[in-house]
C-alpha cells in the first residue's frame, strides 16, 4: 500500500509536469510574466553582485523544507493539501521546461538542469506528503482512541518528514552546487 501510494504521488507530481507543459505551449506570455516576476523576487533575495552558491543553498533548502513541512502537516486536512503540492511543484517544473524550451535552451541542458537535484528533491516532496498522508489514513482507519491514532500518525509522519528533509539537503546541496556546474549555468 505504502509503495503504491509512494508510486501515486509521484504520478501526480508527473502529471503536474505534463499539464505545465501544455500550459505554457498554450500560454506563452503567462511563463514570460512568471520568470519576469521570479527574477525580480530571485535579485531581491541574492541581491546585486557575484553569484553566491552558500546563500543558494541555504534559501532552496529553507524553502524545500518549509513546502515538506506544508506537505506533512496537511496530509491532515483529507490528504487533500499533499496532492495539491506535488501537482503544483510539478506545474511549475513543467512551465520551466517549455519556457526554456521555446527559448531555445536545449534538451540535454534543461535535463542537465533539473535531473541531478530532482531525483533526489522529487522523492523527498513525495516522502514528505505520503507521511501526511499516512497521519490522515492512521486517524481514519487506525487502532485505538482518536488520540492514540492521531499520535500514532504523527509519529510516522514526523520520521518521514525527518528523513524528507535529508533529503531535501542533499538535493539543495546538488542543486546549489553541482547542477551548475554540470548544466553550465
Amino acid at each position: 500500500m505504502r509503495s503504491r501510494l509512494f508510486l501515486a504521488l509521484l504520478g501526480v507530481f508527473l502529471i503536474g509536469v505534463a499539464v505545465g507543459i501544455i500550459f505554457t505551449l498554450v500560454n506563452p506570455q503567462f511563463a514570460e510574466n512568471l520568470f519576469t516576476n521570479l527574477k525580480q523576487v530571485f535579485g531581491q533575495k541574492f541581491g546585486t553582485g557575484t553569484f553566491n552558491s552558500f546563500k543558494m543553498f541555504w534559501i532552496i533548502f529553507l524553502n524545500n523544507s518549509r513546502v515538506a513541512v506544508l506537505a506533512a502537516f496537511g496530509g491532515i486536512l483529507f490528504g487533500i493539501v499533499p496532492i495539491g503540492i506535488l501537482f503544483f511543484n510539478g506545474f511549475i517544473v513543467g512551465i520551466v521546461v517549455e519556457y526554456h524550451y521555446l527559448q531555445g535552451l536545449s534538451i540535454s541542458k534543461i535535463i542537465l538542469s533539473i535531473v541531478p537535484h530532482g531525483i533526489v528533491e522529487i522523492p523527498a516532496f513525495a516522502l514528505a506528503s505520503l507521511g501526511g498522508i499516512e497521519w490522515y489514513m492512521e486517524i481514519i482507519k487506525g487502532e485505538g482512541s482518536i488520540g492514540e491514532r492521531f499520535k500514532a500518525g504523527f509519529k510516522k509522519a514526523m520520521r518521514m518528514l525527518a528523513f524528507s528533509l535529508v533529503l531535501l539537503l542533499i538535493a539543495a546541496f546538488i542543486e546549489a552546487f553541482i547542477t551548475p556546474k554540470l548544466a553550465g549555468i
